[in-house]
């Protein structure tokens, strides 16, 4: 009797496991899809290719270190599957950078620590870089509720910024990303 309550134990045990690795995969999967950064920035939301349009006011760089048309690897990992794609560059500008944290107007949670929202997307700034801590409102709508959104700005920085063409590691194609700094690319080896 104790060796049949036994075996009985394991076949459930058995039947139980592939379920609970199947529901902790299904959530790692959900989220690498869904482009949720590994450190909870919820990029998930990102729409990761734009029209290419710029905003008025926006300079090109005069001398980037990438020019356009050349390629680069991607060091930074906004999104999964970005860190180590090859990135054509397609626009290279010379502006302040921002680091974000908003509540979407979706009603959606917090965003914290958003990389990247350039000077030139915020409303209304005027021509001074913002310091931490400051507020402004953004016409940027790299996600989901983030246009019409008042943000915080959490680093700012002058860089040049540089719009890319790349795939991800998954093989999806993405046009005209907006924004990757400088010292988030490499030169190709």
């Amino acid at each position: 009797m104790q060796k049949k309550r036994i075996g009985l134990f394991l076949l459930i045990g058995a039947l139980l496991f592939p379920i609970t690795a199947c529901s902790e995969e299904s959530e790692e999967t959900a989220d690498a899809e869904n482009g949720e950064h590994a450190d909870g920035t919820g990029h998930k939301h990102m729409d990761m290719s734009s029209s290419g349009e710029v905003p008025e006011g926006l300079k090109e760089a005069e001398n980037p270190t990438f020019e356009v048309g050349s390629k680069a690897v991607i060091e930074s990992d906004h999104m999964a599957g970005m860190k180590g794609a090859e990135a054509k560059i397609v626009g290279a500008y010379s502006t302040t950078v921002y680091a974000i944290s908003y509540i979407p107007t979706n009603g959606g949670d917090k965003v914290d620590n958003h990389k990247w929202v350039i000077h030139e997307e915020l409303l209304d700034a005027g021509d001074e870089l913002l310091a931490p801590g400051e507020e402004a409102k953004t016409d940027a709508s790299h996600m989901e509720g983030m246009a019409d959104a008042t943000v915080t700005i959490d680093t700012a920085e002058d860089t040049t910024v540089y719009m890319i063409d790349f795939t991800t590691a998954d093989g999806q194609v993405v046009k005209n990303h907006k924004w990757v700094t400088e010292s988030e690319l490499s030169p190709m080896k």
